[in-house]
């Protein structure tokens, strides 16, 4: 019975040693499969194994910005229909409208500004996410997303962004107005890639 127990330890013991390299499919795996590097800055797997459910050691490398490769659809491409607008929105529904039809032919604007109403533990990254679900090669709306037609902050955003944009405000300028405005008022804020140069 001892060498049983003796056996199982055994095992499971072997079961639990880090292997030297990432499995594929592991978050540790795909991040580096997503992720762009130099190769100066990456670091042979052999030096850093990665550990079951320990997250890996601070970089004192600086983190690459992501770049968004934003296609901005013809601007009389047709849109599906909007999602039914209910009675009890906080805004009037020409408003919502009008900030979901921006929503649809600026990605160029509202993939670079963050939206403030804590969408990120959504899968949000910016505020184009709140009313555009997912789009067609060629940037037209393909789906749209429900949530920022019951949400005030994504629609005031939104329709700041529009109006400063019409206003001869470039995207980086957009960006740090909206930031300025409302990153005070709320604490929360999307990962948003910055905006372009």
């Amino acid at each position: 019975m001892i060498g049983g127990v003796l056996a199982l330890a055994a095992l499971a013991a072997v079961a639990l040693l880090p292997t030297s390299a990432p499995e594929t499919g592991s978050p540790v795996a795909e991040v580096a499969e997503t992720s762009p590097a130099s190769e100066e800055a990456s670091a042979p797997a052999s030096e850093s194994p990665a550990i079951a459910g320990t997250p890996p050691a601070a970089s004192t490398a600086e983190p690459e910005a992501t770049v968004v490769q934003v296609t901005k659809p013809d601007p009389d491409a047709p849109l599906p229909p909007l999602p039914f607008i209910p009675n009890m929105v906080p805004r009037p529904a020409e408003v919502i409208s009008e900030v979901y039809e921006y929503a649809a032919r600026n990605p160029d604007v509202l993939e670079f500004v963050p939206c403030f109403c804590g969408c990120e533990t959504a899968g949000h990254k910016a505020n184009a996410h709140c009313f555009v679900q997912s789009r067609n090669a060629d940037g037209t709306v393909k789906e749209w997303e429900n949530h920022g037609m019951g949400c005030a902050v994504c629609i005031d955003v939104a329709r700041d962004s529009m109006q400063l944009q019409a206003s001869g405000a470039s995207v980086g300028d957009v960006r740090s107005a909206i930031e300025a405005k409302y990153a005070d008022r709320f604490p929360r804020m999307t990962p948003t890639p910055p905006a372009p140069k």
